[in-house]
C-alpha cells in the first residue's frame, strides 16, 4: 500500500495534541483574566539602559561624537548634586542634529540648567542664529557660561531668567509668533501643556517642538494619585496623539522624547 503524504510517528502526534489543548486552555483562561494593569513596581523594570548598561555603552561608543567643549561641561554638570538633572549627551545630539537638518535659527528652550542642550544646539546655528533659553535658576547657568564664552557661541544664547510663561508671552505679544524653527521642553511637568500650547504658537509650520521626559521613569503607565508630574505628562502625552495640529514621533532615547512636527 501507498505511505501517506504526511506520516507522523504516535508520539508525536499526541504531544502536539496536548500542546494545541495546552495554547485553547491558556487562550480561554486569558479572556476569562485580562492582564491586569502595571504597578509602579514592575514600571520600573521598564526602564531603558542605565547609564551604567554595557548596551547604552554601545550606543555611545557607536554614536557619539561629542565636541571636547560639550564633554567638558557635561563633566563639570556631572559632579553637580543634580547632575542627572542634564539632557542625555546621544539626546543632545539628536536635538543638535534636528536643529542643523532644518536650518533652524531660531531656537526656544525650556529648562537650561548648566546649558548642555543649549550649547549643543549654539554649536551648529548659523552665527547669527539665537537660543532664547528660559530658566528661573542663575545659579546653574553660571557654570556654563564660561564654556559657552570658550566655545564661542556665548552670543548665541540669549538667556531669560524668568518664569518660562512669562518669557514666552513676551515674545507673542512681541509679534515673534510663527518664527521660530525648534523648542526643547524640559522644565516643571506640571506645566508642560501650558509650554506645548504657547510654543507651537511661537513655532513656524514644519519646525518641531521635542519634549523630554515623557516616560517619567516608566511612572506614565500608571500615574499615581498624587504624582501630578507623572499625570500632566500622561494627559499631555495622551493628547498628542489625537493631536491633529502636528504629526509626532514617540522616542525611545533618554527618559523618553516625543517630537511634535507642525503642520
Amino acid at each position: 500500500s501507498k505511505m501517506p503524504l504526511l506520516s507522523v510517528p504516535k508520539e508525536v502526534a499526541v504531544g502536539t495534541a496536548m500542546l494545541g489543548v495546552a495554547f485553547a486552555t491558556g487562550m480561554l483562561a486569558g479572556k476569562r483574566r485580562p492582564p491586569r494593569p502595571a504597578t509602579y513596581t514592575e514600571t520600573r523594570r521598564l526602564r531603558l539602559p542605565g547609564k551604567n548598561s554595557p548596551l547604552r555603552q554601545y550606543i555611545l561608543d557607536h554614536s557619539l561624537r561629542e565636541h571636547p567643549i560639550l564633554k567638558k561641561l557635561r563633566l563639570l554638570t556631572a559632579d553637580l548634586p543634580w547632575g542627572r538633572m542634564m539632557v542625555s549627551c546621544e539626546q543632545a545630539q539628536l536635538m543638535a542634529n534636528l536643529v542643523k537638518l532644518i536650518k533652524a535659527k531660531k531656537v526656544i528652550e525650556i529648562g537650561v540648567f548648566t546649558g548642555y542642550n543649549a550649547l549643543n544646539m549654539a554649536l551648529v546655528l548659523p552665527d547669527n542664529g539665537r537660543v532664547i533659553a528660559c530658566d528661573i535658576n542663575e545659579d546653574y547657568a553660571k557654570i556654563g557660561r564660561p564654556v559657552w564664552k570658550e566655545a564661542g557661541v556665548e552670543h548665541k544664547i540669549d538667556l531669560r531668567i524668568k518664569p518660562a510663561i512669562q518669557t514666552l508671552d513676551e515674545l507673542l505679544a512681541s509679534g515673534e509668533a510663527e518664527t521660530f524653527d525648534f523648542a526643547f521642553i524640559d522644565a516643571d511637568k506640571e506645566s508642560y501643556n501650558e509650554y506645548y500650547e504657547k510654543c507651537l504658537r511661537l513655532i513656524k509650520k514644519g519646525g518641531i517642538i521635542a519634549i523630554d521626559n515623557v516616560f517619567w521613569n516608566g511612572k506614565v503607565l500608571n500615574p499615581r494619585k498624587g504624582d501630578l508630574a507623572a499625570q500632566s505628562i500622561h494627559r499631555l502625552n495622551e493628547k498628542l496623539l489625537r493631536d491633529a495640529r502636528v504629526n509626532i514621533s514617540m522616542l525611545p532615547i533618554g527618559d523618553g522624547v516625543t517630537l511634535a512636527f507642525k503642520l
